[in-house]
This record gives structure tokens, C-alpha cells and sequence, in this order.
């Protein structure tokens, strides 16, 4: 019995050293990890949403191009229409826009109608309207009024009874260059008070013209109404009437409208009564307009 003690002993010592070796195995290399660790990197973490698409406005294709804009913080369809000289309502079809007052800032629109050469209306703009200057009270200089009966004295003088040589009448001056039709317009004063502010460029875009509340305000041209109402911030009860392709005429701070949108007015129909909506006196603010771009009214508006 005692001389199997240390046959067992041996084979217990052999036993617990199985065990150990059993629980310490040498480490695996895996050639794996990187490609799983890059790729757990690369994936989004569970119940994470994938990144957003940017999302791009209507008519972001066309940004910067002419006869488009980009509408910028405080832009309304009817500033933008008026800026470029056309009917808010036109730009809206144009662009296919279906609520006038849902626009975003970013998003760009046709300003211009749809086969129209933007850059040759821009063009035409620029050249066109470099009107000469004139006081409100400009009369014909004495000079030029000379000059213009020079012919009509010489032609009488070489039918008249014993004139010894004929007269050859002053050369003509040469014909005036063609003007584009769309500034053939008869103009007339849209009210009959003084001016108590002229226009400046970068300014005043337009005239102040004083009297009583309820003054009539008259149309400047024939034409049609494109806006009747306040939505355009800074000019209280507006009209706006277009009056060609090129000309448009604005009519602001009225205390009362008396015409409605497209409707067709009449040069000197009354179209409001004067007022001080979203001003500090009674005054009609009035603009011209060419192309969208502010002008002098006096250099169109008859001498009183």
C-alpha cells in the first residue's frame, strides 16, 4: 500500500499539470482584426440615422445666370417682381410657384419671361436709359428756338415778292435715332401738389409730392394694375401699374386704393386718394421705373 504512494503521486502532479497548460493556451494572431475594426469604424452605430442629403432649392441650376435671382433674408414675390419690373403674379407662373408667399431664401427664379434673351433686355436697359436731365420748368433755350425757325424764315423769304436771289434753307438736323416703342408713353403728373423731395440715386428712389389727405392720385400713363395693397414694407397702400414691357409706375402711402389688381386704367384716372400710410405726413411717394431700376421721374414727367 505504501509503495503505491508515490506512483500516485506522480500521477496527480501529471494531472494538475494537463489542467494548466488547458487553461493557458499560446495567443492567436488574427489576421482579421484591422479589416473588422476599419469596417465597425466606417458604419454607422446602431439605431443611427445615415447622414442627410443636401437638399437643393428649386432652380439652384441656375444661380447667377441672367434673368435669374437669388432670393436673399426679407424677400417677398412682390418686392421681387417689382425690383425687376414685372408682375408678381407672371413671376410666380414662370417659376411655378403655386403660393406667392412660400418662397425660401437660396431658391432662384426666372425674373424674365420664359424666351426672352435676358442679356439683351439687360442691355437694352443700360443703353436706354440715359434720358437727359431737364428742370421741372424747362423751357426751350433761345438759341435753339433760333436755330428751329432758321428754316421756316428762310423758306419764306425765297417765295417772298422781289427776292433778288433764291434762300437756300438750314440744313435739317439728322433724324433722331429709332426709340423703342415701349417708351413712347404720354405722361402726366400723378398729383397735383409741389415737390418737397426729389429724387436721388441710391437715396430716394422717386418723388415726394405733398397735399391733403384725400387728394386724388392720378395714373401717369395708361396701363395695368400688377399690385393694390400694403404687403410691400416701407410703402404703406401701394399701387404698382405696368405699363409696357419696360415702364413701371408706383403710387404709395394712399389712404384709400380705388382700383384692384389687372385691372386696365386710364392715364389720368384717379387710382387712390393721397394719405400718410406707413409715412410721417400726407405725401404721394411716386417712382418710375425701367426695367425694374428706379429713374428720375422728372426726366419723363411733363414741365408744369
Amino acid at each position: 500500500m505504501l509503495d503505491r504512494l508515490p506512483l500516485l503521486s506522480v500521477v496527480l502532479v501529471l494531472l494538475m499539470a494537463g489542467c494548466a497548460s488547458s487553461q493557458h493556451k499560446a495567443p492567436v494572431e488574427d489576421r482579421n482584426a484591422p479589416a473588422r475594426q476599419a469596417t465597425a469604424a466606417s458604419a454607422p452605430a446602431a439605431g443611427a440615422s445615415a447622414p442627410a442629403e443636401i437638399k437643393l432649392l428649386p432652380g439652384a441650376e441656375n444661380a447667377g445666370k441672367p434673368g435669374y435671382y437669388t432670393v436673399k433674408p426679407g424677400d417677398t414675390l412682390i418686392r421681387i417682381g417689382f425690383e425687376h419690373g414685372q408682375n408678381y403674379r407672371d413671376v410666380a407662373r414662370w417659376n411655378n410657384i403655386d403660393n406667392p408667399n412660400l418662397i425660401e431664401v437660396g431658391q432662384v427664379v426666372r425674373v424674365v419671361p420664359p424666351g426672352v434673351d435676358a442679356a439683351a433686355v439687360a442691355a437694352r436697359g443700360v443703353v436706354a436709359a440715359r434720358a437727359e436731365a431737364r428742370p421741372l420748368d424747362a423751357k426751350l433755350p433761345a438759341a435753339a428756338a433760333s436755330a428751329a425757325s432758321a428754316p421756316v424764315a428762310a423758306a419764306a423769304s425765297a417765295t417772298s415778292p422781289g427776292a433778288s436771289a433764291p434762300v437756300v434753307a438750314a440744313t435739317p438736323p439728322p433724324p433722331a435715332a429709332p426709340r423703342d416703342g415701349d417708351d413712347d408713353l404720354n405722361w402726366l403728373w400723378p398729383a397735383a401738389g409741389p415737390v418737397s423731395a426729389g429724387f436721388e440715386e441710391g437715396r430716394s428712389k422717386g418723388l415726394a409730392i405733398t397735399g391733403k389727405a384725400g387728394d386724388p392720385v392720378l395714373a401717369a400713363a395708361d396701363g395695368r394694375v400688377v399690385y393694390a395693397g400694403s404687403g410691400l414694407r416701407g410703402y404703406g397702400n401701394l399701387v404698382i401699374v405696368k405699363h409696357n414691357n419696360t415702364y413701371l409706375t408706383a403710387y404709395a402711402h394712399n389712404q384709400t386704393l380705388l382700383v384692384k389688381e389687372d385691372q386696365v386704367v386710364r392715364r389720368g384716372q384717379k387710382i387712390a386718394e393721397m394719405g400718410a400710410s406707413d409715412a410721417e405726413r400726407v405725401q404721394l411717394h411716386f417712382e418710375i421705373r425701367r426695367q425694374g431700376k428706379p429713374i428720375d421721374p422728372a426726366k419723363l414727367l411733363p414741365p408744369r
